[in-house]
């Protein structure tokens, strides 16, 4: 199964008073899918991830912005109230079939976390942790971005040796690290804005896979 990429974020002033403030403000600047420019779900919850949500919305059926979705959340609050928001957003995806690549809706989802959930989670995790999706989106699979280009792994299973085939010559692989780098600069601009309009005292970048996500991906910005 491919690891997944995450951002954890932590707010200025966070509290169970500015929660939604906060969440308000971030949610106002996620850069949405052009084929759907609004949320997707709604879960809410109390305590901790094992118990069953208060309150689901599947929000496909409209157009739900920024302040719908805290109007949906107004009741119940509480320093243990977590929230899940869904949404679509377009990344570059290759298309092994056609050899082309794509911007594609890819799923993205929020976490919010209440100050006293899951025994504090928010402030080891982050007041908000975003999962954006598979890691190799933002790095490249078998290592082969970055400052000595070309697989630096063999390849994890059939589908990837094909991808990694295709990516032979030094044309594709140019492609491919330009459309890599494209993908991190949409989730930095929108991290960036959020340091702003937030405001986010500090954000980490993470992953299951990569021991340290935030090099590689700064390792692959830097290479022109």
């Amino acid at each position: 199964m491919a690891n997944r990429a995450y951002v954890s974020a932590w707010a200025k002033d966070y509290s169970e008073a500015t929660q939604h403030e906060r969440l308000q403000n971030l949610l106002a600047g996620v850069p949405f899918s052009a084929s759907w420019p609004g949320f997707t779900g709604l879960v809410v919850r109390a305590l901790e991830p094992a118990e069953a949500p208060i309150r689901e919305w599947d929000l496909r059926a409209q157009m739900i912005g920024s302040a719908e979705i805290i109007e949906l959340i107004r009741e119940p609050q509480g320093p243990d109230i977590a929230y899940e928001i869904r949404a679509l957003w377009d990344l570059w995806i290759y298309d092994l079939d056609s050899g082309r690549w794509q911007s594609k809706p890819q799923e993205l989802q929020i976490d919010c976390y209440g100050p006293e959930y899951d025994n504090g989670v928010a402030e080891r995790e982050g007041d908000f942790l975003f999962d954006i999706g598979f890691e190799h989106l933002f790095t490249g699979h078998a290592g082969m971005l970055g400052a000595n280009p070309g697989p630096k792994a063999p390849a994890a299973h059939v589908e990837e040796a094909r991808f990694l085939a295709s990516m032979a010559s030094p044309e594709r692989l140019r492609e491919y690290h330009q459309r890599t780098r494209e993908n991190i600069q949409i989730l930095l601009h929108w991290l960036r804005d959020a340091e702003t309009s937030v405001p986010l005292e500090r954000y980490k970048l993470w992953s299951e896979g990569e021991e340290n996500f935030e090099s590689r991906v700064d390792e692959i910005l830097a290479v022109r």
